[in-house]
């Protein structure tokens, strides 16, 4: 067992870095990833169909471009009402 230099064991000065925050840690990841998720899966889908569109009727980069945008706008849409739902959680939490 090795001791820090306020005595304390090592686990005891590792679960007194994280352990009154752990729940915020854990908390902030959660919203990074959900998030993170949030942005890139309807981009990904909206310029796929952008340039499956494209390949079948032609028209580039229009579609692809129409697909971003579509995609920009409906991550904005659910971010807002994600990160509400967040605050309120946190709000929660902070209690």
């Amino acid at each position: 067992m090795s001791l820090d230099s306020s005595g304390k064991t090592l686990n005891d000065t590792s679960m007194s870095v994280f352990g009154s925050d752990r729940k915020y840690y854990l908390f902030a990841l959660k919203i990074v990833g959900n998030f993170g998720v949030t942005i890139a899966a309807p981009v990904v889908l909206f310029v796929l169909i952008g340039q499956y569109l494209e390949g079948r009727y032609g028209h580039e980069p229009y579609f692809t471009i129409g697909g971003f945008a579509v995609a920009a706008l409906l991550s904005g849409r659910i971010i807002y009402k994600k990160a509400k739902e967040y605050g309120r959680e946190y709000q929660k939490l902070s209690e």
